[in-house]
Formats: C-alpha cells, structure tokens, sequence
C-alpha cells in the first residue's frame, strides 16, 4: 500500500504515520518513507512542518504530476491519494492524471459537511473518477461512563450521502480519543489497539475498498509524460 498525500496545503499523513524525515534519491527517482508497512510521499517531507505553503494552480498540478510520476512507489497493491476538502485545483489534477481512479468519499455526519462531500463525489463523476463508497467519520462517542452512544455532531450523514451517490456506506467510524493520540503520535490506531471500535470500522473500510475496487493487473496506469 501506498499513500500520496496530495493535501498539499494541509499535509498531516506524515505526522499521523510516523513516517517523518527526507526521501532520498536514486536512479533519478525519489524513494518514498515507509511506517508500518506503508510507503508514503508528502510535502511535508520537503518543507518544514510549521511552513506554510503557498502555491496556486499551475504549482500544484506540477507537485501532483512529480509525486506519481517521480516516485518509486515499486509493486503496490493500492495507491491511496488524501484530497484537501472540497473540489479544487488538486483534485482537478488529480483526476486528469489517473482518469477511472476510485475515489472514497469521507465525511462527518452533519448536513454541513454532509453537502461538501455529495459535492466532491458529485465532481468525480464529472472529472472520469470512480465514486466507489463513503465512509462517515465521528459516527458518534461512546461515553466512559454509562457506555451509552452519543451523536455529538448529529446522524445519517454518511448514508444520505451514499444515497445520494448512489455507492455503498463502507464504514462508521466512533469518536475514539485513542485514534487522535495515535495520530499525534505516528501510531494508527489499527496497529496500538487493533480490537478498538474504531480500528475495527477502519478494517471493515478496507476490507470493503478490497472487494470493490477493479484489479488493474496488467493494466498501463495512463500517467502523462514528462
């Protein structure tokens, strides 16, 4: 598996992996991180964390074409690219790329974000993307002490918004302060507490992006040149 975060405004797969520190090169190619098992390229691993960046379209599609095309990524099953929100120049560049990639739809289950993401998978169908399931996070929390489910940031979300794509809801993820410290800390919750409610929903996500996505065996992946 590998990650390309595409994010790069907001770049935070670095952090919320473990996997800090400079790629290095070889044969003209740049060599990705890799933490627990995933390979993972960022801007974040090109600019100081706390360095803002400041880039418009033409600088964008530029950074985008150089980490799929520059990138030794080697025999990876999946390559998942994390969008910033909404459906700007990246996203745009993104699709132009990879035409027929699957995308993931992830929202919270208020109308609010709700509607920002019926948007994005809404451009997917129109940019020659995949819509291929949504995945609600902050499905609700479960309080510590009467265990009870409290659905802090509303309910339904993520189904009305499959509906409304007409693609299967893949996973509800809890509220789960573990999950932020894993993130803070470079640990996925998957790996530090595998049996948690919300390492359990991310494993049924992907196990159901595994059975939904098309092998492309044998398939060029359509890359532009250089």
């Amino acid at each position: 598996v590998g990650v390309l975060d595409a994010d790069v405004w907001g770049f935070s797969v670095p952090r919320m992996l473990g996997a800090l520190g400079k790629p290095v090169g070889f044969n003209d190619m740049i060599l990705p991180l890799e933490a627990h098992g995933v390979k993972v390229i960022s801007m974040g691993h090109f600019v100081p964390e706390e360095t803002p960046v400041i880039w418009r379209g033409p600088m964008l599609h530029k950074a985008i074409q150089q980490f799929l095309g520059d990138v030794w990524w080697g025999d990876v099953d999946f390559l998942l690219c994390d969008l910033p929100p909404g459906t700007g120049d990246v996203s745009i560049s993104l699709a132009s790329f990879i035409p027929g990639a699957s995308m993931l739809v992830v929202t919270t289950p208020q109308d609010a974000a709700r509607k920002v993401a019926e948007r994005a998978g809404k451009m997917a169908e129109r940019t020659n993307l995949r819509p291929l399931g949504v995945i609600e996070n902050m499905s609700w929390f479960i309080c510590p002490h009467c265990g009870e489910r409290e659905h802090i940031f509303g309910e339904g979300g993520g189904r009305e918004a499959a509906e409304t794509l007409g693609v299967p809801l893949m996973a509800q993820v809890p509220l789960v302060p573990a999950l932020r410290a894993g993130g803070d800390e470079g640990v996925p919750i998957v790996v530090s507490d595998p049996d948690s409610p919300a390492a359990v929903a991310l494993n049924e996500a992907a196990e159901a992006v595994v059975r939904a996505t098309k092998s492309k065996v044998g398939k060029p992946l359509q890359l532009m040149a250089r």
